[in-house]
């Protein structure tokens, strides 16, 4: 089910320019994080955006807010990367469906490393800020929703590429809003969980591909030897 027979979760015609993508994001990371470690105030860029430090929102533009946010917590996320799931196992995808729960997860396990390695704060010592994981949640899944249905449709690298970072910067900037609006994170902070999804996420579906197509033909192998 999951071998060559399969399609790829990333098309060959997205695997350049996404890679390129994706090293560019991981550098922007790194510099943010560089720049960033330790800090425990809003940066230029951020007091430039918005005062990061109390709520910059009401009602009811605050309750879109909070559901928004409510998508990246564990009992929301969850509900997300299920229900994903189970369209991909209907849609008869189930590698989109491995990179579902892959993707997603090793993007918010990026972020949970990052965080005390950076060791940004915001609102005390304790609130660990750079890079957003909820940022970088919904980015991801966005992420690999567009890169199925790209397949799926069968869009060429520019169609599928402009599709791809449509999906990650829509995702992205509602959840960055959120969070920037509820002072739960700075603006570079949803910056950097943007771009760790950016660079995650392609990376990932490489790994899958390649771990699948290597087991299909493993079974493949193995089949015609029993023939013989």
């Amino acid at each position: 089910m999951t071998g060559r027979s399969a399609p790829a979760v990333l098309a060959p015609s997205l695997r350049a320019w996404l890679g390129l993508i994706a090293a560019l994001a991981a550098l922007v990371v790194v510099v943010l994080g560089v720049l960033y470690a330790g800090h425990s105030e809003p940066g230029r860029v951020d007091r430039w955006i918005v005062e990061p430090t109390a709520d910059s929102v009401g009602p009811p533009w605050r309750r879109v807010a909070l559901a928004t946010d409510f998508l990246g917590e564990p009992a929301g996320a969850a509900m997300l990367v299920v229900a994903a799931v189970a369209g991909c196992l209907l849609l008869r995808r189930p590698r989109a469906a491995v990179l579902i729960v892959a993707g997603s997860g090793m993007t918010v396990a990026t972020t949970k490393l990052l965080k005390p390695l950076v060791g940004r704060t915001i609102h005390g010592d304790g609130n660990l800020s750079y890079p957003s994981g909820h940022t970088a949640f919904l980015t991801a899944l966005a992420l690999v929703v567009a890169l199925l249905a790209t397949g799926r449709f069968g869009l060429g690298r520019t169609g599928g590429t402009l599709l791809v970072l449509a999906a990650a910067l829509v995702a992205g900037a509602a959840m960055g809003w959120a969070q920037v609006a509820l002072s739960a994170h700075y603006p570079t902070d949803v910056l950097g969980g943007w771009c760790t999804a950016l660079a995650v996420v392609p990376a990932t579906a490489w790994l899958v591909d390649r771990t699948a197509d290597r087991l299909g033909d493993e079974m493949a192998d193995a089949g015609r030897q029993e023939r013989r």
